[in-house]
């Protein structure tokens, strides 16, 4: 895919998600890994209304080098990028359920959503570890992130939302919306006796799928 190209998919997907109730306002920020650096949507701006010209580019290093400003958590998609060499693409939003769930998880819990479906487990992975509170832009998360991120493609930030990565900008967004499913399941679920997935299942789907 060009340059060009990954553009255009980003502001599409990025509108897909608002018109969907997925980011509201400016909440959220997207990035997608590019041969020699990154693209990634500009501070201050609302997924629905994103212009592919005027996205943030950055280079290798994740110096701002092109477009708009870039978000103000630059940080944040910096530390699974890092953290996780596979990494194409990474999806924050302030979406309903998962950051309902952040605000309920205990720092430090790994599992705060069940293995209720497979299409969660195959999206997210076994675990989800839940990120201690930052203040939104301070950069003393990055290294909380990255901490989780080296073991986990996604995080629940606590008090604050979702953080997804995946090999491909498409397949972010789709983790991220099965994360989001996931959370709503949840909710739905608590205090029921629901079935989880076992961990032998669980394996199978890793093993099969990833």
């Amino acid at each position: 895919m060009t340059e060009a190209e990954l553009r255009i998919l980003l502001c599409d997907l990025a509108a897909s998600l608002f018109t969907r109730g997925f980011s509201v306002g400016t909440a959220g920020n997207i990035s997608a890994r590019l041969a020699d650096g990154y693209l990634m949507t500009p501070t201050n701006s609302s997924l629905g209304r994103l212009d592919p010209e005027r996205l943030s580019k950055l280079d290798a290093d994740f110096v701002h080098i092109g477009g708009d400003r870039p978000s103000k958590e630059v940080f944040m998609h910096r530390a699974f990028y890092l953290a996780r060499a596979e990494a194409g693409a990474v999806v924050h939003l302030h979406s309903t359920h998962a950051t309902a769930i952040a605000c309920l998880a205990a720092p430090g819990d790994k599992t705060p959503i069940p293995p209720l479906t497979p299409y969660f487990v195959m999206r997210i992975g076994r675990t989800l570890p839940v990120v201690s509170y930052v203040r939104p832009g301070d950069p003393s998360m990055e290294a909380l992130i990255a901490e989780a991120a080296r073991e986990a493609n996604a995080v629940l930030l606590a008090n604050h939302g979702p953080v997804v990565s995946a090999r491909s900008l498409a397949d972010a967004v789709n983790a991220a919306e099965e994360l989001e499913e996931a959370a709503r399941l949840a909710l739905l679920l608590h205090g029921r006796n629901a079935r989880t997935l076992t961990p032998a299942e669980v394996d199978d789907l890793l093993t099969v799928f990833h």
